[in-house]
């Protein structure tokens, strides 16, 4: 007798299993995104992305994208730990001054100091002086090469404009040599315009290239500081040397020592939103709330392909033919009827299949989504006209359906693939329209791959 393996929640819920082909890519629905005017799926690789709004992960403030760049993409306000890079909190606490009247007598005074709550790192260790105000206002670290850093960043900008105004001129060579010819006797006025206005472009150009900031070279050294002459008899305490990532984490300063740490300030996060390269439709678009998690546009491949799951599997042995159980599940709110199809043998897209298998030759009809007859007790299975030993089980808009696969390969991974093709008709109201507009059912193909896992021996 032929034993089978049951595939429980969290086999039926292993994703990279099935896996669909958009162009060069083999991914799992939920990683896949569906146009509704292209019909087609996309990957996060045919998709540009573009950039909604920058905030900060822990005070949730939106910034705009040029304040965002001007402040290099950090928070004023936020810090990171330097030295286990946790979120660091403002700590209050009591010290004694002297009065303002009396300086003989001590008052108290509320001071502020960051602290890390997982490493207890607080910026005291590193003698950085306690704030009265909770806000900031916290001590910045100089970086010694930034007037350095100012100057070069200030004159390849200047050398990258130069280059494009030289890529330009290049461009029009050929239009201006013409419009400079006709500025004659009997050129046009226009002609004579622009020959003009292309002269005075090229003086403009010239006092450019006089105005070009000029730095000066880096210049090499002879002669090194030398080392400490206790390096090597000084015991090392490694408590006191930070690590690789600690340095990296300050690359202006990259401190030796963790007496030198500063706090971090913390780097800011974006919401972007995906847009199909095609068509330039939106895919996704996130809320512009930074604390929303919720999407204005969100086209996931796995709300409008059917998906295909694996519900239950035999032991799989080296060219013998068994019988393994599939389940298809309908996202859309309209019956659908799926079509299974068999690869073909000169097929482009099918380089990874290590068996055969036999398909169901009849459509599968798919009832529509419906969140409620989940519940329902009431058997619909006489609305459909189903072959039993082919269906073996449907409910509400899941259906589970045998194939029977033989793998040709002795040793590793069973691996199957066909065609889905089935209905689809797109029912969303267009913008600026009150009702829905009625579009006609089109035939929709996808290429998919299904890993039923390893060959036994036999």
């Amino acid at each position: 007798m032929e034993s089978v393996q049951r595939v429980g929640a969290a086999g039926m819920l292993e994703n990279h299993r099935v896996l669909f082909k958009c162009k060069d890519y083999r991914l799992p629905l939920c990683e896949l995104y569906f146009c509704r005017h292209c019909l087609k799926i996309r990957s996060k690789d045919c998709v540009s992305h573009e950039v909604d709004s920058h905030y900060c992960p822990n005070c949730m403030e939106n910034m705009p994208s040029a304040e965002a760049k001007l402040k290099k993409n950090r928070c004023a306000n936020c810090f990171d730990c330097p030295s286990c890079k946790h979120t660091l909190s403002t700590r209050a606490t009591s010290v004694l001054v002297p009065s303002a009247d009396d300086p003989n007598k001590a008052v108290a005074k509320k001071a502020y100091y960051l602290a890390c709550a997982f490493c207890r790192w607080t910026s005291r260790d590193i003698g950085l002086k306690d704030q009265s105000v909770a806000s900031g206002g916290w001590e910045e670290q100089e970086n010694p090469n930034g007037k350095r850093i100012s100057e070069l960043v200030e004159y390849y900008k200047q050398v990258a404009q130069k280059e494009k105004a030289d890529r330009e001129r290049k461009k029009y060579a050929k239009s201006r040599i013409r419009l400079l010819g006709m500025s004659g006797k009997y050129a046009s006025q226009s002609a004579r315009r622009h020959a003009s206005l292309t002269s005075m472009q090229n003086l403009s150009l010239k006092e450019e290239e006089q105005k070009l900031v000029r730095i000066s070279g880096s210049e090499p050294v002879e002669e090194v500081e030398g080392l400490p002459e206790d390096i090597y008899t000084t015991p090392i305490n490694l408590a006191h040397i930070t690590s690789i990532a600690q340095r990296l984490s300050q690359p202006d300063e990259q401190p030796a020592t963790t007496t030198s740490l500063h706090p971090i300030h913390k780097h800011l996060l974006v919401k972007r939103s995906l847009r199909c390269k095609e068509c330039e439709h939106n895919l996704s678009k996130p809320e512009f709330n930074p604390a929303s998690i919720k999407f204005k546009i969100q086209l996931v491949a796995l709300h409008y392909v059917p998906e295909i799951r694996i519900l239950s599997l035999p032991n799989l042995y080296y060219q013998k033919e068994s019988v393994v159980l599939l389940s298809l599940i309908n996202p859309l709110e309209e019956t659908t009827t799926v079509t299974l199809l068999p690869c073909e043998e000169d097929d482009a897209e099918d380089t990874e299949s290590t068996a055969k298998i036999v398909l169901p030759t009849q459509e599968l009809i798919l009832s529509a989504r419906d969140d409620a007859a989940e519940y329902d007790e009431g058997d619909s299975v006489t609305d459909f006209k189903d072959d039993p030993e082919v269906v073996i089980f449907r409910k509400a808009n899941k259906i589970s359906f045998v194939v029977k696969v033989t793998p040709m390969k002795a040793v590793g991974d069973v691996k199957v693939a066909c065609k889905i093709k089935y209905n689809y008709k797109n029912i969303s109201t267009p913008l600026g329209s009150k009702e829905e507009k009625e579009s006609p059912s089109v035939w929709l193909e996808h290429h998919v791959d299904i890993n039923l896992g390893p060959v036994l021996p036999s």
